[in-house]
Formats: structure tokens, sequence, C-alpha cells
């Protein structure tokens, strides 16, 4: 591979902190690509991707203004699988041209460093493959409701949600790091600069032998 810097995916589950743990590490110095910043970029008015939306699923998905309600969106797709598979088809790839032609253009200004991909379905989309490292955030089962509850506010529509991901589990067997954000910011904190120092190594140890 000829790209100088460590491409690290960072992905977690429903409320369990994977944006703190980004905020953290890119005040170390990562540069944070948010699968979320450009999911929004690809469905803004105009953009090819909400024209696709709105015929799959209705004009009843876009506000006054005529811009994407998620809201609205979020409470159809999240009623079965099949929905949430059709409005992936549409966004992903879009979502995907955006992340690859981001980091081209840090591969053409040189850059040496960690580039974290942050990502929800990294895993469930088969996209955690292409990365150098995987970082998976987790926390305990009452700690992830009950900070889903504060956040939502709909305890039904927040165990739909949950009940729809991939089990944190099953995601942390895949990582190369595991950060537990069950705790206080203190000791996410503390962890993810291990993580990030064990990354620093990771990059170190390729550039050494390449």
């Amino acid at each position: 591979m000829s790209r100088r810097f460590l491409l690290v995916g960072l992905t977690g589950g429903l409320a369990t902190g994977k944006s703190t743990v980004s905020d953290i590490l890119r005040g170390l110095g990562c540069v944070v690509l948010d699968a979320d910043v450009l999911a929004r970029e690809v469905v803004a008015p105009g953009q090819p991707a909400l024209a696709t939306i709105v015929e799959e699923f209705g004009r009843e998905v876009l506000g006054p203004d005529g811009a994407l309600d998620r809201k609205r969106l979020g409470a159809l797709v999240f009623t079965g699988p099949a929905r949430r598979k059709r409005l992936e088809a549409i966004t992903h790839p879009a979502i995907r041209d955006r992340f690859l032609a981001r980091l081209a253009e840090l591969g053409a200004q040189g850059f040496e460093g960690i580039v974290v991909w942050d990502a929800p379905v990294m895993i469930e989309s088969g996209g955690y493959r292409d990365m150098d490292r995987l970082v998976v955030v987790v926390t305990d089962a009452t700690t992830q409701r009950t900070r889903a509850l504060s956040r939502d506010g709909d305890p039904a529509d927040a165990e739909r949600k949950i009940a729809s991901q991939m089990p944190l589990a099953d995601k942390a067997k895949l990582a190369d790091y595991v950060i537990d954000n069950s705790g206080d910011r203190a000791a996410t904190e503390a962890r993810t600069r291990e993580v990030h120092a064990a990354l620093l190594a990771d990059l170190g140890a390729r550039a050494g032998g390449g």
C-alpha cells in the first residue's frame, strides 16, 4: 500500500461515546474523517442521493425547506432491515466516493500521521477490512440504554435502534483495540491516549519496515 499514513477505523454502537473518543483523537493530532458529516453532505439539496431517497421513500421525508428531514427518514428506515439496507445502498457509495477523495488529498499532501475514519456501520458494511487498524468503542448495556434514552427521549425508539445494530461484543472481537467508555471521561481519555500511543507505534513500525 502506497499511503504513508495509518488509516484507523473507529466504530462502536449507539450511545457508546464514539464521538467522545473521536474528539480526543482529534485533539491528539489525528485527522478525523466523520462518516456522519459526509452523510449529511451527500443528501444536501441538489445532491443526486437526495433525489433518489425521495423517489424511494416519498416526499414526506423532506422538510418545508426542501432539505431532508433526517428524523422522519429515520423513523421510516428503522422499522425494518430491508428499508435500512435500501437507504444504505443509496448513500454509502456517495459517502465512500467523498471519503476516498479525501484520502487521495491527504496522500497528495504527503501526510504521514494517523487518519481516523469515524463510521457507525463500518463493520456491518464490510468497510473495516480496508482499514490498517480497527478501534471499537464499547460500553455496558445499561449505560448504553441510559445514554440513548437521555439523548433521544423515546425508550421504544432507543431500543429499536440498539436492536437493529450488530452486538457490541461481536464488534469488539474484530477490533485491534477496544476502548471501554462505561466510566467517566477521565478514564476514557486515559485509555484513548494508550490506544493512540499504540497506533503511533504501529505507524512507526510500518514506516520502518517499508
